[in-house]
């Protein structure tokens, strides 16, 4: 038996994809994406491979004592997990202010676009 295709499915097969990516707002859009994701990625690489080289080469200093048994390699890694969260809140609120509106005009524009029905139809 044939099944009846969901709206969504009749919107993505109207959306010529290549040609959305050619417009000044999907290159905006992607444009800001990369401009906060490359770089927090780097960063936040380089603080994960020192946290390891420093545990792995600097020995005495990972063990040196902060308060009692906490040491820096406890805080250090500790601030691991830290760092996780406050980039993925960052993200979150950069992605809020600067990435979804762009991206729910575009939505808007391609679905009343693909969703125009033709003449005699019922909906």
């Amino acid at each position: 038996m044939g099944q009846n295709p969901t709206p969504e499915a009749d919107f993505t097969a109207a959306v010529d994809f290549e040609k959305v990516q050619q417009e000044p707002k999907f290159q905006e859009l992607r444009r800001r994406h990369r401009s906060f994701v490359f770089p927090m990625a780097i960063a936040f690489l380089l603080w994960y491979f020192a946290y390891v080289l420093l545990a792995d080469y600097a020995h005495d200093f990972m063990s040196t004592k902060v308060i009692g048994n906490i040491n820096i390699g406890l805080i250090l890694g500790l601030l691991q997990f830290v760092s996780t969260f406050v980039i993925t809140m960052w993200y979150v609120s950069f992605a809020n202010k600067k990435l979804d509106p762009i991206a729910a005009e575009m939505r808007s524009e391609l679905e009343s676009a693909a969703v125009k029905p033709q003449a005699g139809e019922k909906n």
